[in-house]
């Protein structure tokens, strides 16, 4: 049988689901949601959770701040588990990382971002199991969060499929094309036709932009995190972040604590990368800790894993039509903070579909694919929790 949309969605992770949710409540026509694994199967079900408002620029401010509101409505509806409220802290010791995070904070102000400025003291009270020097430069954001991706994608999911969305998943992509004024992919021996196609396919949007000719400036990388067990437990803490060694760590359920970062700043192939951690991360993030958080010292390792995310040239996402094809558009880019963007993303895409311009085109404005030229060069990866303006390296 043949499945006929109005949308057709390539990826089922976090985005994807987000969007077709966002469609089917704004009337968006039907909709169907395409991935040769399972839901969460990539990205989505690998990321970290942690959902900040200390961002760069304004447009990530609001766009996450929308996020929190969607998941803290969906959890409480559905999953109260999926979405915690926490805080988040991050520090700096070092003069020039202490000039970024001030610099940071004044424009976190002047975008309403709350946040507290932490002595040493206070520090050391929110983060008891750290080690600080006098002159640390912290800030806190106290209603910051975390949440569970995979049960929030659960919730999008059957929000989407209660309002008439389709979902084929776990059968192989045979062909992609434009087809007698559609979108026609083969899913194993079935044809899914839309009218409009949105590429939403984490590190795999860049070969399926290239495959149809509607090449984009992708860079799939990797990264790590960990899960450990501190002899002692940690029942409750706020998400931490060292600006210096860009590790980063939040609780987990049971006394645990997921921590990362281990980016590797080189573009990869999503398929064939392994989906064990490298064990110079291990043995990285092993030192880290010991320095910078002995309290986790003698933490249990159980287990290290590998993700694939997704850089652009300018650290923003490439959300919405693709140059050169009106029914062609793109959900992917988010440069390691998916999670955190994409409920605010997808109802931005999905106003802008169902609208057709006008203030919704204003909005998506930062992140729109035609702001890069056609054949754009080859380029770094350069992802992070910066402090900077969001495209400067990291320290």
């Amino acid at each position: 049988m043949s499945a006929k949309a109005e949308v057709l969605v390539l990826g089922a992770g976090i985005a994807g689901c987000a969007l077709a949710h966002h469609l089917v409540l704004r009337n968006g026509g039907p909709v169907v949601v395409y991935d040769p694994r399972t839901p969460s199967a990539g990205a989505t079900g690998r990321a970290a959770g942690i959902v900040t408002e200390q961002l760069w620029n304004r447009w990530d401010v609001e766009v996450t701040r929308e996020s929190k509101e969607q998941y803290a409505a969906l959890a409480d509806r559905g999953d109260p588990s999926a979405y915690t409220v926490n805080g988040f802290v991050r520090w700096a010791h070092q003069p020039d990382a202490i000039a970024s995070l001030e610099a940071s904070i004044r424009r976190l102000r002047n975008w309403g971002v709350q946040i507290e400025e932490l002595d040493p003291v206070r520090l050391a009270e929110r983060v008891p199991w750290g080690r600080f020097d006098e002159g640390v430069r912290s800030v806190f954001s106290p209603t910051d969060s975390i949440v569970d991706p995979s049960a929030l994608n659960d919730l999008f999911t059957a929000s989407a499929r209660r309002g008439g969305a389709e979902f084929v998943t776990g059968v192989p992509m045979r062909s992609l094309r434009w087809s007698s004024g559609a979108w026609e992919a083969m899913a194993g021996s079935q044809p899914l036709r839309g009218r409009r196609l949105v590429v939403a396919a984490g590190a795999w949007s860049k070969r399926i932009l290239e495959g149809i000719d509607h090449p984009l400036p992708l860079a799939p990388y990797r990264t790590h995190a960990a899960l450990l067990r501190p002899p002692s437990g940690v029942a409750s803490f706020p998400s931490v972040h060292d600006i210096e060694t860009d590790v980063y760590a939040r609780p987990e359920s049971n006394g645990r604590v997921l921590a990362g970062d281990g980016t590797q700043l080189v573009e990869v192939d999503p398929e064939t990368v392994p989906s064990g951690a490298d064990p110079t991360f291990v043995s990285d993030l092993a030192a880290t800790i010991e320095v910078r958080f002995p309290g986790w010292a003698n933490a249990e390792l159980l287990r290290a894993w590998t993700g694939v995310c997704t850089a652009t040239p300018d650290r923003r996402p490439l959300v919405g039509p693709v140059p050169g094809s009106d029914a062609l558009l793109v959900l992917s880019g988010f440069n390691g903070f998916g999670v955190m963007r994409a409920g605010g993303v997808a109802r931005r895409l999905a106003e802008w579909m169902t609208s057709g311009g006008g203030r919704e085109t204003e909005r998506l404005e930062p992140v729109l694919p035609r702001r890069f030229p056609q054949g754009a060069p080859p380029f770094r990866p350069r992802p992070g929790f910066t402090v900077d303006d969001g495209i400067a390296p990291r320290f």
